[in-house]
């Protein structure tokens, strides 16, 4: 169930005092900055992850129908991506959440969740929820799904229970 085509804008000044637009949009996953990032993203998570454990999607799981990706640009510079896929009349997931190393710190993560809620806020969910690694280098992820107010839940979804994943669920208001 995608959602229709949702923008937010925002100003950003660099050091220099160059104001520089930022945007998340709607993207398409082949796009070539696109599939560079998720290459990324997906070597992150095979290089953290047993293999029967890494759920990350790659671009043909980022075309499901079910899935709307959307990409984060300062000037048009790709700085991240994340997506968020229907799995019930009320219940969403979130997916892919990479931001490109040298953006990080910078709340360019917490800007991407931020509006992927509002966006599964807009489609009326009243859950969503998210499969993240158990181990330190996805400590940084949890910290900031948790500090949006996400909680540990049991595995949802068609999610096998793993000692390797963390299973988190947002409900919404």
């Amino acid at each position: 169930m995608p959602s229709p085509r949702s923008v937010a804008a925002a100003s950003a000044v660099d050091q220099d005092g160059v104001v520089a637009e930022d945007l998340i949009d709607v993207d398409d996953p082949r796009v070539a900055d696109v599939r560079e990032l998720l290459g990324r993203h997906l070597a992150h998570m095979k290089s953290q992850s047993p293999p029967e454990n890494v759920f990350a999607l790659d671009v043909s799981g980022l075309l499901d129908p079910a899935v709307t990706m959307y990409s984060y640009r300062r000037d048009g510079r790709l700085l991240a991506i994340g997506a968020l896929k229907h799995l019930a009349e009320a219940d969403g997931e979130l997916k892919s959440m990479h931001t490109a190393a040298a953006a990080r710190g910078a709340g360019i993560g917490r800007a991407m969740l931020a509006h992927l809620l509002a966006v599964a806020r807009d489609r009326g969910y009243r859950r969503v929820s998210l499969e993240t690694g158990s181990m330190a280098g996805f400590e940084p992820a949890r910290a900031l799904y948790a500090s949006a107010g996400f909680t540990e839940c049991a595995a949802f979804a068609d999610y096998p229970p793993a000692p390797h994943s963390v299973f988190m669920s947002l409900a919404l208001a």
